[in-house]
């Protein structure tokens, strides 16, 4: 089956998903990507763009048997410039995140117009994937509220139009190196998340300044991509916490990120934001030990990690209970029991987003959609 992907916003995990799929897919794919640049004027310009991009492929005699794009392509004013051949393809968009419920600090922040964008697009595809259940369900949750801010002409039936026609697929991962014998040392721990205000990183600087008050050993290493605007606790932190301090920043190299995760003991998330949870994954797949909240996409997404009950891998407080677990894994990892008894646990957990095993399920779904519509 020929392919047609189209990508306005192709780097970070948007250029992972895609690359990682066409990579172990059996369809042949013809993948248009546009650089990870000012994404709202790429989700202005893009149909435009790609419109003419597509226009000149099927002039040179191309054609596809399915239409693939992520949420940052707004598909209704594709399809309505792009060449007839291409608007009667079955279409699939994929949601990595969504524009209706993404955090803001303050409400006005928000712009409308690509929830509208967002909405229109799940609209009209003949398909809409997820990455979690958890964001399909925030996502048609918020419309109604959404909704009633229109002065008139609310499309009620908006949610349950695309909850008819949604899927869950989750993003897939490549499957790490194995993990060597640890060095010794005291507990490494991770962060490896963007260093934005959703991700909460005052409560896992909070929590590692309670740990160190009551003597515990550790590294850390924060990763993470970071923007313009840095919330200030990195620089404090960065200050406070200098003696204990391994890696700090953006890994550039995949290497060096790959290097992060093992050499990690236990990965920390305080994310009030998340769909599904990327780097959490990876790391378990690399060998971590995973302490995230328990909320969001995370219990989804960590769904069998616990066998038998075992492991402290979710919290429900703040900072306090995350200081607390984290002394108690300390205390753990020196009897040499981090995982119990069963290091490769969180592996096995993970290894069900490796590629090889993922990218057939996608395959069989993206032919079920072409199926559906013969």
């Amino acid at each position: 089956m020929k392919v047609l992907a189209l990508e306005p916003h192709h780097g970070g995990s948007h250029k992972a998903f895609l690359d990682g799929w066409t990579a172990h897919s059996h369809h042949d794919w013809t993948a248009l990507g546009l650089p990870p640049f000012k994404w709202k004027w790429r989700m202005r310009h893009a149909p435009i763009t790609f419109a003419d991009l597509v226009a000149g492929r099927v002039a040179a005699g191309e054609g596809w048997d399915a239409l693939f794009c992520s949420d940052m392509l707004n598909l209704p004013e594709f399809l309505g410039l792009a060449p007839e051949p291409v608007r009667r393809l079955p279409a699939v968009v994929y949601f990595h995140e969504n524009q209706l419920t993404y955090p803001f600090r303050h409400e006005d922040e928000r712009d409308y117009q690509y929830c509208f964008s967002n909405m229109a697009t799940a609209l009209a595809a003949t398909e809409v994937w997820f990455n979690s259940a958890f964001h399909r369900d925030e996502f048609l949750g918020a419309i109604p509220d959404f909704l009633r801010r229109m002065p008139d002409h609310q499309p009620w039936d908006i949610a349950d139009r695309i909850r008819h026609k949604s899927a869950i697929h989750p993003p897939g991962i490549a499957r790490p190196a194995p993990r060597g014998p640890r060095q010794s040392g005291p507990m490494r721990i991770l962060w490896a998340a963007r260093w934005e205000f959703d991700k909460d990183p005052d409560t896992f600087f909070e929590a590692l300044g309670i740990a160190k008050e009551r003597g515990l050993e550790f590294r850390i290493s924060v990763v993470g991509q970071q923007f313009r605007d840095v919330p200030p606790c990195f620089a404090r932190a960065k200050k406070a916490l200098a003696h204990h301090v391994g890696r700090w920043g953006y890994q550039e190299n995949r290497a060096d990120y790959e290097a992060a995760l093992a050499d990690a003991d236990v990965i920390v998330s305080t994310a009030r934001h998340e769909f599904f949870g990327i780097s959490i994954v990876e790391a378990v797949a690399a060998g971590c030990y995973p302490l995230v909240p328990r909320r969001l996409a995370y219990p989804e997404v960590l769904a069998g990690i616990q066998e038998q009950g075992r492991g402290p891998h979710f919290y429900d407080g703040g900072a306090e209970e995350l200081a607390d677990m984290l002394v108690l894994l300390a205390a753990r990892l020196e009897q040499d029991e981090l995982w119990q008894g069963d290091p490769g646990r969180g592996v096995r957990a993970a290894s069900r987003y490796f590629w090889p095993a993922l990218a057939p399920q996608l395959d069989d779904a993206l032919e079920r959609v072409c199926g559906d519509r013969a």
